[in-house]
Formats: structure tokens, C-alpha cells, sequence
């Protein structure tokens, strides 16, 4: 199993991490793509330490890591590749926790377009509740040819879709089926449109999910 390593940034208040956030990129980028939204959250978050970690895959685009490889011909590919990833990402979340000394509880997913997939599929699979998932410009990924009632998560976290309403690689139709997905399987999910943005991450997505951050760390501390 691959062993995943990437940027990082212990928390701003000097004191031991009382929350981690594991930031997972999207496909043909790596860790280093999402490490700067730390920074962006280190004021409302000073006692989280951050991670982002590299995908374990060279991207087949020939730059870049991937979680998975995405040919978009294969209408199976996206759930044969979350479910293949899925363990990797699993064991380096453990492995992560467990060096901080931290819970469950302590735990945040912030996951942009494939990595949003990859957050979202492993939350609902763990063990426990994580604090928080914030999934941007991606979707939740079911089995093809299956609906909502094939999701049967073991975890239902606080999660926060953000998406661009101009996405041209991720319709932004993909933010509704998610949450319709997501009802469907008693799991609520709030939701926020970035107006004439496309596949990427603009203040108010950064404004949003700061907050949905650092209220999913205050609801599982309290």
C-alpha cells in the first residue's frame, strides 16, 4: 500500500494540534495546490495542524498526482478508483491521527473536485463521525447504475458543498444530485453557489468553509 507524505503546517498557536485538517487535491495536482488554504484558515482554526497529502498515483495526464485515473469514457471508473483509493487514504488518516494523539472527533475533510470525491466516500465510511467535510467543486460518487439507496454510510458527518455555478469540468448540477444523494440517505449536507465561478475556489468558498470548519471542531469539542 502506498505510503502518503505531503506539505503541512503545525498550528499557528505554537501549542500540540487539538484538530487536524487533511486538505486532498484534485486530479493533475498535489498537495502543494491546497496547502495555501491553511493559511487562509489558520485565524479561525489556530490549534488545527494541516496536511495535504500527494496522491499516490502520477497522473496520467503526465503532470501532477491522482487519486485515481479518469479517462471519462468509462462511466464505472470514478467508483472502481474512490473504492480502490479509499484504503490508502484510510491508513494515512489513521496513521495521521494517531501521531498527533488525536480522536476522531478531531478529524476535517476539505476535499476540491476529485479529492472532494475521495473526502466525502471515505467520511461516510469511517468508523466515526469526522468533525467536518468540505467538498469543493466535486460530487459524491455512487456505484453506476445504482441510486441513493445504495449508499449505506457507517458515519454521518456535517458536510458543506461548495461549487461554482460556471464549473465547466464538474457541472454544477453535481452539487444537487450530491445533496439529493445525500437526503436520500439521511445524511444532510448544506450548500453554497459561488456566482460566476467556474472549477475553482473563490473568497466565499474560502469564507464558508472556514466557518463550517470551525463550527464542526466547536460542535464535536462541546
Amino acid at each position: 500500500m502506498p505510503i502518503l507524505t505531503g506539505p503541512r503546517l503545525m498550528p499557528r498557536s505554537g501549542r500540540p494540534p487539538r484538530q487536524l485538517v487533511v486538505l486532498l487535491h484534485g486530479f493533475g495536482a498535489d498537495g502543494n495546490d491546497l496547502i495555501d488554504l491553511a493559511q487562509e484558515w489558520q485565524p479561525l482554526l489556530p490549534d488545527a495542524a494541516f496536511v495535504a497529502p500527494h496522491a499516490p498515483e502520477p497522473c496520467i495526464q503526465g503532470f501532477g498526482r491522482q487519486w485515481f485515473s479518469l479517462t471519462f469514457r468509462d462511466p464505472h471508473e470514478r467508483w472502481r478508483g474512490v473504492t480502490k483509493a479509499a484504503p490508502t487514504l484510510e491508513a494515512f488518516l489513521d496513521a495521521e491521527l494517531e501521531a498527533h494523539g488525536l480522536g476522531p472527533h478531531q478529524l476535517a475533510l476539505v476535499g476540491f473536485s476529485q479529492g472532494c470525491m475521495m473526502a466525502l466516500h471515505v467520511a461516510l465510511r469511517r468508523p466515526a463521525p469526522v468533525a467536518a467535510v468540505v467538498g469543493l467543486s466535486g460530487m459524491l460518487v455512487l456505484e453506476e447504475g445504482r441510486g441513493p439507496e445504495s449508499l449505506t454510510p457507517t458515519a454521518v458527518p456535517p458536510i458543506l458543498l461548495v461549487h461554482g455555478d460556471q464549473d465547466e469540468v464538474i457541472p454544477v448540477d453535481a452539487l444537487f444530485l450530491s445533496a439529493e444523494a445525500l437526503a436520500a440517505a439521511n445524511v444532510p449536507a448544506e450548500w453554497h453557489l459561488s456566482a460566476g465561478i467556474g472549477h475553482g475556489i473563490d473568497d466565499g468558498a474560502l469564507h464558508h468553509g472556514g466557518q463550517f470548519l470551525a463550527a464542526g471542531f466547536a460542535r464535536a469539542k462541546g
